[in-house]
């Protein structure tokens, strides 16, 4: 009986191990994210380093969810197929969403750009003073007596 409780006792102590290790890693990956987004504070947004870093964050993220969905969904340790049915209907709700956010820009970019009313609503007008008539109605009412 005491063989099977220090087997226990080993068996827990590495799974402890490795849950430590995991959390570690995602709280060094979540502070390297962090620290590079607060880099791109002051960068032009439309600087290749500013890109660059985009493209590192993402895939730190990718790098997480990685861990995350191996480790804390327990997935890990499965079957290839048993990781298939739940890797590939993601993979799959991923693309719906890029697709359909291209297909949003795609019809904002591809609406109408000419809208008179926008064109003539920047045209400034001449505020006149309260009480204060134009030229043209005063003549007007002439012409009518």
């Amino acid at each position: 009986m005491q063989d099977l409780r220090v087997l226990d006792d080993a068996h827990a102590a590495a799974a402890r191990k490795e849950v430590y290790r995991v959390t570690i890693i995602l709280s060094i990956l979540t502070i390297v994210e962090l620290a590079l987004g607060y880099s791109m504070v002051n960068m032009s947004e439309q600087s290749f380093s500013r890109h660059l870093i985009k493209g590192i964050i993402l895939i730190l993220m990718l790098a997480k969810a990685f861990y995350i969905v191996a480790y804390f969904m327990h997935l890990k340790h499965e079957l290839r197929n048993m990781i298939m049915t739940i890797v590939l209907p993601l993979g799959l709700f991923i693309w719906f969403i890029i697709a359909f956010l291209a297909d949003g820009n795609s019809f904002r970019e591809l609406r109408n750009k000419y809208a008179p009313y926008d064109q003539e609503s920047n045209i400034p007008v001449k505020q006149n003073q309260h009480n204060e008539q134009e030229k043209g109605t005063i003549e007007l009412k002439k012409a009518v007596e």
